[in-house]
């Protein structure tokens, strides 16, 4: 399994209130957050076992909503509330109990996911005594703490299969938004999040038309998904992905997928394929060519020796010059044509910039497939990254002739 990705941030903000209601908002750690709410909602005398249950739990379902950005989606400038009706309970300025305190330290960047799935899990919970719900009762994990159940134990006999992901990565919140629309003649992984979600919401929405191949390429086909999305829910329907549009695709995606609930249909690890089936010349067209093309297209805005050219699809005089200056630079045979050693070098090539620009570590994980083998013989192909972000969508992998499931399957 890839990487896990899904992050800590290393500050919340809470919204001290109900959403819409006129409250305050306050930053905090989200290590002091948790303390905060483990010392609201749950009692520092009970079995060690319980708190680390009720911990994870507490972890697992605040991580949800960053990670689904639940409410950012939606235009609120908050990541989670204060209203036990909607999220968990926060007293702002409360002290911590010492022990509570000491697991948090300890706990606060694991949680609890579905096995095979990516979304930290939206572990609900309740008291248990005046309130009864679906996920975890507060009172119960006690009561089975003392009847030897450790953590684990309790958590899977509220929560069933589950799973706890160790020490995830910390850092800053980062918008999933790119920071600038992106429209038709774009290409790579931001579009393909804009493909694989309109496909996924397009089973709920039949007037829009699925895309045929994702393959990370802004075309016409993807242009009129756009539109039709547009138009069905009051968006400027101009084909082009600005702020607005990429979070209503988060906010649907969400919610078709039932992300931010404890009977998520789970978000899955999406790859594209980037190794080539064979080699590639001249005359040659097709969705290889254009990926090729696009990594010569990176590799020539950081690599001057490199020359631009077109992503097309078609490999002409323009990517034989490209490739031949790709095979110069990096020291291989100059053949002008492409086969597994060219590819692999110009993947490792793109991929290095790639972790720089588009910190695949956090959002484009590697993905080592076994059933390949590189050119200098070791086993274990590299692929174009495998995601977890909220907005890389995963499902299975798309080509043309393949059809939706009428019902998404959950393996486990």
């Amino acid at each position: 399994m890839p990487p896990v990705t899904p992050y800590v941030p290393q500050q919340i903000t809470v919204h001290l209130g109900a959403p819409d209601s006129n409250a305050a908002n306050v930053t905090v750690s989200f290590s002091d957050y948790v303390k905060n709410v483990a010392s609201s909602e749950i009692y520092p005398t009970w079995d060690e076992s319980a708190l680390r249950a009720n911990i994870l739990a507490i972890v697992s379902f605040a991580l949800n909503r960053v990670y689904t950005e639940f409410y950012r989606s939606r235009g609120y400038p908050f990541d989670i509330t204060s209203s036990t009706a909607y999220d968990q309970y926060f007293v702002n300025g409360r002290a911590f109990f010492e022990n509570v305190s000491q697991l948090v330290d300890e706990l606060f960047n694991d949680y609890l996911r579905r096995p095979g799935f990516v979304e930290p899990l939206a572990a609900k919970f309740c008291n248990g005594t005046t309130v009864t719900c679906e996920g975890l009762s507060q009172w119960g994990s006690e009561n089975l703490a003392r009847q030897g159940y450790n953590s684990q134990e309790i958590l899977r006999s509220y929560y069933g299969d589950i799973e706890t992901v160790l020490n995830a990565p910390i850092r800053g919140y980062t918008s999933s938004y790119p920071g600038s629309p992106i429209r038709r003649g774009d290409t790579g992984p931001n579009v393909v999040v804009i493909q694989v979600s309109l496909n996924r919401i397009a089973q709920n929405y039949p007037a829009i038309p699925k895309i045929p191949t994702v393959d990370g390429i802004f075309g016409s086909r993807t242009e009129a998904s756009v539109i039709s999305f547009q138009e069905i829910f009051g968006l400027t329907p101009d084909g082009i992905v600005g702020q607005a549009t990429w979070y209503a695709l988060v906010r649907l995606y969400t919610a078709v997928t039932s992300l931010s609930e404890l009977r998520s249909q789970g978000q899955q690890f999406y790859a594209i394929n980037w190794s080539p089936p064979g080699g590639l010349e001249v005359g040659d067209s097709g969705e290889k060519v254009r990926l090729l093309q696009y990594m010569l297209s990176v590799l020539s805005a950081h690599i001057p020796t490199i020359p631009p050219l077109t992503i097309d699809g078609i490999y002409g005089p323009a990517t034989r010059n490209a490739v031949l200056a790709a095979q110069r630079r990096f020291g291989l045979p100059e053949t002008g044509t492409v086969g597994a050693q060219t590819w692999d070098e110009i993947y490792d090539q793109y991929s290095g910039i790639e972790n720089t620009n588009f910190r695949s570590e956090e959002r484009f994980p590697k993905n080592i497939n076994q059933n390949t083998r590189s050119a200098n013989g070791q086993q274990g192909r590299v692929n174009y990254a495998r995601t977890s972000t909220m907005t890389q969508f995963p499902g299975r992998n798309l080509s043309i002739g393949g059809q939706d499931a009428v019902k998404q399957e959950v393996v486990r």
